[in-house]
């Protein structure tokens, strides 16, 4: 028996989802997710983590609401966002202070909370959230949180300056609103008036799992004040400083940061196009002024996730180029100079770091020094970090094992580089890289710090396999087998392909676990076919905008491979994928009757109808073209134009509340399958999105998947879930 063979015990699992490091690079702050609250719901604290291997972790926030989003100010206190009341008892337990910051005055009082999902998220939300999301401070030396900004739409994102006490974050406020009192009052009337309704003009409705309106955000700035109010006074936050009245739609979903002085914001800026086309700027905006430079743009192309050299003079951009009809867009790292005319901007698309590297980058952090990057991108199924300096030097491995890295936090002396680990088999933890190894001895292994998350023990083990498509290419992927598989007890097999489309199976995930199915005896094969990455451009081209072919081809030729092994139980074989791996189940019902059973969650059924619903149509009009003009690859890749083959018992699994790939395909596929006699179930979350996030909930589709696959891979009886 393992934490796997229970899906209580598997749902309420600590999880390390997030580092930052302290100025002096004596600490980490994590977040970690836990389940609490009646009825269960995960809840983020943030904890202390020590930079010595061995050193005890500590919590250091506790409240009903919440905290996430960790940022440090200069001298060591801590900015959060929470929904926690701002009450004069504080903030915490009754009678209980927060835990200090300083490590050395601490004791151990680890124990209960951490989880978390693969998936976007509400900052500060927990089961016992009421308010809006506000700004916390921690002081460094310990004591009370408290309140430092409570616009009242809330806080959506939040960044500090790195040598300066101040802060920015974003925040929804109403059109026309020009201060906290008239967006409040704005709001007050709404609510009043019964109005739920939204006015839309220009940009993108909806995104994700949520509509956009009828607020929009904008970039604010304040700064901390040295004490909170005096004895006996309440404690009233100033309110930060609008820097963008006129921003409309071009601030959504944006990441930003405060240059070291904190005299300017760098910040992503959408420009909208003719035909609902966009593409992402950066801009610096500055403080005093709210006045915006222009640093990075092109038309075809978008610049995301800026990061500030710490010497202040340098931003370093990922540039994603836009998928064409012919060729998806490449992605890479740029870098440019802050001031207009700087020699190092490279020009208005700024100057590429890695032109000869055939990877995507995926996140990147300076070095102390301001003179080189780290960066992490996909390769070959894993997810390593790497080097590159500013001098144009070759790009170099930094980490070279079998693992996924995030949250790089390179240390102030450059001597050391910390991140979370996982692997297909380990979940992210805290890990520290030596970056001067001894001479000759290659790259360091990295050493584990010690996690406010236990290290979960998994029912079996993985295997890199690998498989030769037609054409030549090689299809690698992941295989997870069962404790005890083998040519005499061989296992039964679960196709589980990935979303994405542009992905790759590399990394731990909470969401999609393999290790659940391992656990009742499946062997579970994790496929990177065509349009996965980690393998260079070709591989993407290779399935562009042709969804049911090499990706197909792929997953079919590395699945006979694998059936063919020993330890395997051709016989007994089912597939299952979410999002684009919903897109595959659905195109494999119609496409072959090997299985025994499908699952397709979130899966999509019919593009044409998908280009007009989903909150992203200008990806889709890129890749497949308009749907009147060019109608073409809409109708040859549809899964719906075969539901009359398919003979594949299916599980149809989806929520209302996912408008990246929205609810309709499934109610056109569920009714497509019982038009056409189908043995079909649909399971329906009328309050969950793309992903389900709630523990029940995601207990409850564990259960009837499980129950699903044992009915017609293993011959048990079908046991409808009791919950449903």
């Amino acid at each position: 028996m393992t934490g796997f063979s229970d899906l209580n015990v598997f749902t309420s699992m600590p999880r390390v989802t997030s580092l930052r490091l302290a100025p002096a690079g004596s600490w980490l702050a994590a977040t970690v997710q836990s389940v609490a609250g009646d009825p269960p719901a995960y809840a983020t604290s943030i904890w202390r983590i020590g930079t010595v291997p061995g050193a005890a972790p500590a919590r250091l926030t506790r409240s009903a609401e919440g905290e996430a989003g960790p940022e440090f100010l200069p001298d060591g206190s801590l900015l959060f966002v929470s929904r926690r009341p701002d009450t004069a008892s504080g903030p915490d337990r009754p009678g209980r202070r927060a835990q200090p910051a300083d490590p050395a005055s601490d004791e151990d009082d680890s124990g209960e909370d951490g989880p978390g999902e693969d998936s976007p998220g509400q900052a500060g939300a927990g089961p016992g959230s009421t308010g809006q999301p506000a700004v916390w401070l921690l002081p460094a030396g310990g004591g009370e949180p408290r309140r430092i900004a409570a616009p009242p739409g809330g806080i959506a994102g939040l960044a500090t300056a790195a040598a300066a006490p101040a802060f920015a974050c974003a925040a929804p406020v109403f059109a026309g609103a020009t201060g906290a009192r008239q967006d409040a009052a704005r709001r007050k009337a709404r609510t009043e008036a019964g109005v739920s309704a939204i006015l839309h003009e220009s940009g993108r409705v909806r995104y994700w799992d949520h509509d956009l309106g009828p607020d929009t955000l904008r970039l604010l700035a304040g700064e901390v004040t040295a004490s909170p109010a005096a004895a006996g006074e309440p404690d009233r936050p100033a309110e930060p400083r609008d820097l963008t009245p006129d921003a409309g739609r071009a601030f959504d979903e944006q990441a930003f940061e405060m240059t070291p002085d904190g005299s300017a914001v760098i910040t992503g800026w959408v420009v909208p196009r003719p035909g609902g086309e966009f593409h992402t700027e950066l801009v610096a905006v500055d403080v005093a002024t709210g006045k915006r430079q222009t640093l990075l743009t092109a038309s075809d192309a978008d610049f995301e996730d800026p990061r500030i050299a710490p010497e202040g003079g340098q931003v370093l951009a990922i540039r994603s180029g836009h998928d064409t009809y012919d060729r998806p867009g490449d992605v890479t790292l740029v870098v440019t100079g802050l001031g207009a005319g700087t020699a190092s901007s490279g020009g208005p698309g700024g100057r590429d770091l890695l032109p000869g590297l055939d990877r995507q980058p995926a996140s990147a952090v300076w070095a102390p020094d301001s003179r080189a990057v780290y960066f992490t991108a996909d390769d070959q199924g894993r997810h390593p970090v790497f080097r590159v300096g500013l001098d144009g030097g070759a790009v170099t491995p930094v980490t070279t094992d079998d693992a996924a890295y995030s949250d790089l936090c390179p240390s102030p002396d450059g001597r050391y580089l910390y991140a979370l680990r996982n692997t297909i088999d380990t979940p992210p933890a805290p890990v520290r890289i030596d970056l001067q190894p001894a001479a000759g001895t290659g790259p360091a292994a990295a050493e584990p710090l010690t996690s406010p998350a236990p290290r979960p023990e998994v029912p079996g083990r993985v295997e890199d396999v690998r498989a030769a498509a037609a054409d030549g290419t090689e299809v690698r992927g992941w295989l997870v087998l069962p404790a005890g598989a083998s040519a005499s007890s061989p296992a039964p097999l679960l196709l589980w392909v990935h979303g994405g489309p542009v992905a790759s199976w590399n990394t731990w995930s909470w969401r999609w676990n393999p290790w659940l199915m391992a656990a009742r005896g499946y062997a579970v094969l994790l496929p990177d076919p065509a349009l996965s990455t980690g393998y260079g451009q070709e591989m993407i081209q290779r399935g562009h905008g042709t969804w049911g072919d090499k990706p197909y081809t792929d997953v079919m030729t590395i699945t006979d491979a694998v059936v063919a092994r020993p330890d395997i139980d051709a016989g007994r074989t089912a597939m299952m994928g979410g999002s684009f791996g919903g897109y595959m189940a659905n195109w494999i019902a119609g496409h072959t009757s090997r299985f025994r059973a499908i699952v397709s969650h979130a899966g999509l059924w019919t593009l044409d109808q998908m280009f007009a619903t989903t909150d992203w149509p200008a990806f889709w009009r890129r890749t497949w073209g308009d749907p009147v003009r060019q109608p073409g690859r809409y109708e040859a890749s549809a899964p719906c134009r075969h539901v009359t083959e398919i003979e594949t018992p299916m599980l149809v699994i989806h929520g209302d509340k996912d408008y990246r790939v929205p609810v309709s395909n499934a109610l056109w596929q569920w009714y497509d399958l019982k038009l056409h006699n189908a043995d079909a179930k649909f399971l329906y979350y009328p309050d969950e999105n793309h992903w389900i996030l709630k523990p029940q909930a995601s207990r409850v589709w564990y259960e009837t998947v499980l129950a699903f696959l044992a009915q017609h891979v293993l011959g048990e009886e079908w046991q409808k879930p009791d919950l449903l």
